[in-house]
């Protein structure tokens, strides 16, 4: 019964971290021109190679952890990209206003336990209800039903 639950909270979880990372990566798909421009705004070499990396890991990972698919690399992508993100996006530390500053600072730290969560991830794996584990059970099944030879 534990591993059970233990199985549909993994499920949700990843539900949950996929349904802030992947319609922000749609939108910026669509807006990428706008995603490219605040990036070079900002100072940044290659933005428009950055923009199109960024937009790849923000949807392409997130449909990995719906799937369950390479927990541990959509993990550790998942988080490099919430890292520089974060550094590029969020960096309270460089606002002269005291309001905004404390804004980012929210959105910083709100990163940083997102980045938390992947690592649970990172360290559970994905759980019974995945991709892999369902085809894995469907060859065991194909296994137990084949003719004897």
């Amino acid at each position: 019964m534990i591993t059970r639950t233990n199985d549909v909270a993994l499920l949700a979880a990843r539900l949950a971290v996929a349904a802030l990372f992947l319609p922000a990566g749609i939108g910026k798909l669509f807006g990428l021109s706008g995603l490219t421009a605040m990036l070079a705004g900002k100072g940044l070499p290659y933005p428009d190679l950055l923009a199109m990396l960024g937009v790849a890991a923000e949807i392409l990972a997130p449909l990995a952890l719906i799937l369950g698919v390479a927990p541990r690399l959509t993990a550790i992508l998942l988080i490099g990209f919430t890292l520089v993100a974060s550094l590029i996006s969020h960096s309270f530390w460089t606002f002269p206003d005291a309001a905004q500053a404390a804004q980012q600072q929210t959105q910083f730290f709100k990163n940083l336990a997102i980045v938390g969560g992947l690592l649970f991830y990172f360290v559970s794996g994905a759980g019974a209800f995945s991709l892999p584990n369902y085809l894995g059970s469907r060859k065991g099944l194909r296994k137990t039903m084949a003719p004897a030879e």
